[in-house]
């Protein structure tokens, strides 16, 4: 079925006026602009159009100049395609296809199929789309960027969602759309696909990413939904959709984490993948079915967040000197301590990624990957199929690595094995729960590691926690109260007074939902041992014993390192007592 005559008649009549002269007649340029937009063509030499010289230099946008050309060969003009166009009907022709040509099936009525395009003179793409479609072909302008914006949207690459251009004009008034009760699974699968449902999830995890939230808690209560966000370590309330929502949300999450809709009677855990403003965000899904129905929360893996220059991550001069100096070292064993949400990968991922050289291989076993780290080889632990740390650390010995990291040191296996390969010439970078510094060397004896080898071994020790920031927005001067005085100036030895002008507080704005604090920065010990602690160790001695050797060397706290943090107005007094309380 042929569409060249019909869009040859179209193509015939040529615009009267240049694509310039209708610009100036639209009122989008003036005659000034013109005129310097040909300069700089001649000038530079340029083969691009008028209409791409035009944007470049500023004068109008892609639209403005699309809008001009489709009035020119009498086509219309769409704006927000990825809101019109129907998903099946996208589908049509190739993703690969639709992306190389810079077209998009829109809708079909009967047999005749409006397509978007960025070229509207190109007859012979006109002619293969109503070949392969066998449908009668109308066509309206658009610019590139709308079409590839739609097609991520609605023709996104296998296992993949992308969230940007399909959450619609949803907000917290319109996520009551969904108000029956579902009792049969066929019910419940159909009403998760349901539009309203779909995009309230977008939605939300649009929201989650760009609030830089860290989970999402979906939580069904007595004839309540609530969706709390957790955004630098608390929990806010973000929305209450309408309680009888809750199964058809969950439902559709499980749907994208592939995970079985039917089965609610036991917890379920999955991945999501999806495209937010071209990048990826994986998102960790976990389900615990509870008295009034599942609880869903999400975690929000941020692969731009996870890499932070080492700078940035809150060290001071002198912590940062000594760290790189561990980071330098040949061989050993370097450990970063804390709890769950401390920040320790986030650590280790700027350690490595500060050490990346072509003339150094470096390689990584984790659970899970959590940023593409460039230079790096990286492997994902696999339990269901042996490859344990352990298993993938001995193998990973053979591939002749100069620098590894282990995700996590979980067993005495793992640890074994990551003694031994900082024994034969390799620098290991790993994780341990523990409270403080000191305490990970006792951990790893415990584990079952030989005191005399964990003395051999470990080259530093970096434990840390995470405090809020205070907002920038709302800052303010704060007097601290006697006892902060006290605690800083007798226990820490921080000189300071209750006049110090660097006290400061959050008063609470908009931004920072009224909390006081945006943003987080880390506080850290670092413990490097030197020959008598290293003894120590390997004689055996106790925890209590460690400690007190520790502090005679000069060892600084992390409470130490916060109260100073406090002393420069980055946080508060109670942050600090609060995140590194034992």
């Amino acid at each position: 079925m042929s569409a060249l005559p019909r869009h040859q008649a179209i193509v015939d009549r040529l615009p009267r006026l240049q694509l310039g002269e209708m610009l100036v007649a639209r009122g989008r340029i003036t005659p000034k602009q013109l005129a310097d937009a040909l300069e700089h063509q001649r000038e530079k030499g340029h083969r691009k159009l008028l209409g791409e010289t035009l944007v470049e230099l500023g004068f109008v946008t892609d639209h403005d100049v699309m809008e001009a050309v489709a009035e020119s060969y009498g086509i219309p003009f769409a704006r927000d395609i990825a809101r019109i166009a129907d998903p099946k009907v996208a589908e049509l022709l190739p993703r690969e296809y639709l992306l190389d040509h810079a077209v998009l099936p829109l809708f079909r009525v009967r047999n005749t199929l409006t397509v978007a395009v960025a070229e509207p003179a190109n007859l012979y793409l006109f002619e293969e789309v109503a070949r392969r479609t066998s449908c009668r072909v109308q066509i309206v302008a658009t610019t590139a960027s709308e079409i590839r914006t739609a097609l991520e949207a609605y023709v996104p690459a296998a296992n993949v969602f992308v969230i940007n251009d399909i959450v619609g004009d949803v907000d917290e008034q319109t996520l009551s759309v969904v108000e029956r009760e579902v009792e049969q699974i066929e019910d419940l699968r159909d009403l998760a696909g349901y539009s309203p449902v779909v995009k309230t999830v977008n939605w939300l995890l649009w929201s989650a990413v760009h609030e830089g939230a860290s989970d999402i808690h979906i939580e069904p209560g007595d004839r309540r939904l609530r969706v709390r966000f957790r955004i630098d370590g608390r929990l806010f309330e973000k929305v209450d959709p309408p309680w009888r929502m809750a199964a058809a949300i969950s439902s559709r999450i499980k749907i994208m984490a592939g995970l079985d809709i039917s089965e609610r009677r036991l917890p379920q855990d999955g991945d999501i993948h999806v495209m937010l403003e071209g990048r990826p965000i994986d998102l960790r899904v976990s389900t615990m079915p509870g008295r009034h129905g599942e609880k869903v929360v999400i975690r929000v893996i941020d692969s731009r967040a996870s890499l932070v220059p080492l700078e940035r991550l809150g060290m001071g001069a002198e912590l940062l000197t000594r760290w790189r100096d561990v980071l330098a070292r040949p061989n050993g064993i370097a450990l970063v301590t804390g709890p769950t949400g401390s920040g320790k990968s986030t650590t280790l991922y700027s350690a490595l990624a500060s050490m990346s050289s072509p003339d150094r291989n470096i390689s990584t076993v984790e659970d899970p990957i959590e940023a593409t780290l460039p230079g790096a080889n990286q492997f994902q632990v696999n339990d269901k199929a042996g490859f344990t740390f352990a298993t993938a650390l001995r193998s990973l010995l053979r591939q002749d690595p100069d620098v590894i990291m282990v995700g996590e040191i979980r067993d005495a296996e793992t640890a074994a094995t990551a003694v031994q390969a900082a024994l034969t010439g390799h620098l290991v970078f790993s994780t341990l729960h523990t409270n403080d510094a000191v305490s990970a060397v006792t951990r790893l004896v415990n584990i079952g590691i030989e005191p005399y080898l964990v003395a051999a071994v470990v080259r530093g020790v970096l434990a840390q926690r995470l405090v809020r920031r205070i907002c920038p927005h709302c800052r303010e001067s704060a007097v601290p109260e006697q006892h902060v005085v006290t605690a800083m100036d007798g226990e820490f030895g921080c000189v300071t007074t209750q006049t110090d002008p660097q006290f400061a507080r959050g008063a609470g704005c908009a931004r920072c939902r009224g909390s006081g604090f945006a943003g987080r920065i880390g506080v850290f010990e670092l413990l490097v041992p030197d020959d008598v602690f290293s003894a120590a160790i390997a004689r055996g001695a106790t925890l209590q014993e460690l400690a007190q050797v520790a502090r005679t060397s000069g060892h600084r706290t992390m409470r130490a390192d916060g109260f100073a943090k406090v002393r420069e107005g980055l946080t508060t007094f109670e942050e600090v007592v609060l995140a590194t309380a034992s």
